[in-house]
């Protein structure tokens, strides 16, 4: 079930003069003005077509909202911005006031991202992002990032991503994001969620459903910095429901690592069943993170797959895993877990 953003819609009013300046403008949406030197919008973009919703990502400065009414927009071409909100001024693209928005883009140059921020305090929420070519949603090298009540689905690689350094203090909250296969990589590469190639603390997943992808449900490869990841769930993942006859889909639910990076993540409260590889692993994590009260059930692999690292694990419990409870290295601490 969905959890209510909790937000409520803010109107302002604008003089005539504003107005006619607000007319005036590029698209006629964007009052600018100066604010500590810098330029800010002033006022709330509704759009209704493609063309407008292009022109306000595009465009959008600090303290902007930009709110989309429902219907089915096809870019054709990336939707990418380049801009940053501050702490006090965010930049917002929402659905306008619950309706149902979805972003298509299966009408995207091959290769293409569907969507790409690369900018910090952005709130994004209540959209989908589906039938990219390529990534669903890639954020990079952002600050203080609120991403809410998002469905990333059916793209040709990860559903979401966050990536880059100086990647810190994001919240990805009640993420749905499943169906997203990698044809060109026979599904090796997509994931549900991937925070990868990067750094920065502060970073939390919560509330994610991440299910049906080709590769596994959440991916750290190669994030030098911990993540919170909890209250989540991967499922289903690494089947081939594509009927690739190369299919490499690796289908781990919980990817807390590789690539070198030695890092202790926090893994609380969530839960695995269904994949084709393990519930949880480190995946050559060698850095002490903490594995708290999760749950693996019926995967392929094992649920615990920690053979090499520090981590702690404790309280957690696995049921009817192919490849066992738990494998664990010397170096690992297993505690109050179902299998000790």
């Amino acid at each position: 079930m969905r959890l209510s953003s909790g937000r409520h819609r803010r109107t302002r009013t604008l003089s005539l003069a504003a107005a006619v300046a607000c007319a005036a403008g590029a698209g006629g949406f964007y009052l600018g003005l100066t604010d500590g030197g810098a330029r800010a919008a002033s006022a709330t973009v509704t759009v209704s077509t493609t063309a407008q919703l292009e022109s306000a990502v595009r465009d959008v400065a600090a303290g902007a909202v930009i709110e989309v009414h429902g219907g089915t927009y096809h870019p054709t071409a990336t939707l990418r911005s380049t801009a940053s909100g501050t702490a006090a001024h965010r930049i917002t693209l929402r659905a306008y006031d619950g309706e149902q928005v979805r972003i298509d883009g299966s009408r995207l140059p091959d290769g293409s991202w569907l969507a790409a921020i690369h900018g910090s305090h952005w709130t994004v929420e209540d959209l989908t992002f589906r039938n990219s070519p390529a990534q669903g949603l890639v954020v990079t090298s952002s600050t203080g990032g609120l991403f809410r009540n998002l469905v990333t689905a059916d793209n040709g690689d990860t559903g979401f991503t966050l990536r880059g350094d100086n990647t810190v203090n994001n919240l990805v909250q009640n993420l749905d994001s499943h169906g997203n296969y990698d044809p060109a990589g026979h599904g090796r590469n997509a994931d549900g969620i991937a925070v990868k190639f990067g750094s920065g603390t502060g970073n939390r997943v919560t509330g994610a459903r991440l299910y049906d992808n080709s590769d596994d449900g959440l991916d750290l490869w190669q994030f030098s910095s911990p993540v919170t990841v909890e209250d989540s769930r991967a499922y289903g993942n690494g089947h081939n429901r594509w009927r690739d006859p190369a299919f490499e889909g690796n289908g781990n639910g919980f990817k807390l690592g590789g690539g070198g990076a030695s890092v202790a993540h926090t893994v609380t409260g969530n839960a695995a069943w269904d994949n084709t590889g393990n519930g949880f692993t480190e995946n050559t994590n060698t850095g002490a993170g903490a594995v708290r009260r999760n749950t693996a059930h019926a995967n392929r692999g094992a649920g615990f797959y920690f053979a090499t690292g520090k981590a702690r694990l404790e309280g957690n419990r696995a049921v009817d895993n192919k490849g066992g409870p738990a494998k664990l290295g010397s170096s690992t601490v297993s505690a109050g877990n179902s299998w000790d």
